[in-house]
């Protein structure tokens, strides 16, 4: 049987080496490397190529949206495992939207996070006990939800707008026009179901696509 290489991505030192410990004893299962931001776990991911990645959502610097984003811009071949402390319905359809292969929370029991690696590095998806093939993923993703996946620029305006910035300060920051930046706003209060930009702030602090600095 191949060794699966495992790359562990949080900025938590003792988390990071508890899932580094436990993965160590499975049986297939190899931490080739751990890494403390998105930045760093992409550059792991460029020069080891591991086979897996588990990616925390809230780093310091790219969260772990930002991390597949540019994994699947790059065309990386590593699956990426986001785990979170945040987990929904919302959060894991934002995230195979984007690309990650399983979405899971920081509860998981370490015998089933074993599990998820090896369907992951087998070339399928997993959300919570639901294991999917890339048809299965297709056409979950495509049942109707409460709040459909942000489209990228989307998220860097919700991100800019939770460090509080105006309409025309993200305007400039993204060159784009203000009213450009309304129409998002607008989508991204529709899609996440929300009153206004405070609480789209909110959601984003809690769900861990932007730290408070």
């Amino acid at each position: 049987m191949a060794v699966i290489k495992l790359l562990v991505v949080d900025d938590h030192p003792v988390f990071r080496r508890g899932v580094h410990d436990v993965l160590s004893l499975e049986e297939g299962l190899e931490v080739v490397a751990e890494a403390a931001s998105g930045e760093a776990a992409l550059e792991v991911m460029r020069s080891l190529r591991p086979d897996v990645a588990l990616v925390d959502v809230n780093l310091p610097d790219l969260n772990g949206h930002d991390v597949v984003r540019r994994a699947q811009q790059e065309g990386l071949p590593t699956r990426i495992v986001l785990l979170t402390a945040y987990d929904d319905e919302t959060q894991q359809r934002q995230a195979l939207a984007e690309g990650a292969a399983a979405y899971c929370s920081k509860e998981v029991p370490p015998a089933w996070l074993a599990e998820v690696i090896r369907h992951v590095a087998a070339g399928r998806y997993v959300v919570e006990k639901q294991v999917m093939d890339a048809d299965a993923r297709a056409a979950w993703l495509g049942m109707p939800t409460a709040a459909a996946p942000l489209s990228p620029r989307e998220m860097e305006v919700l991100r800019l707008l939770a460090q509080g910035m105006s309409n025309k300060s993200i305007a400039r920051e993204l060159g784009i026009s203000e009213q450009t930046v309304k129409n998002h706003v607008t989508a991204i209060l529709r899609k996440l179901q929300l009153e206004d930009r405070t609480q789209a702030a909110v959601y984003a602090l809690q769900h861990g696509w932007v730290r408070m600095v």
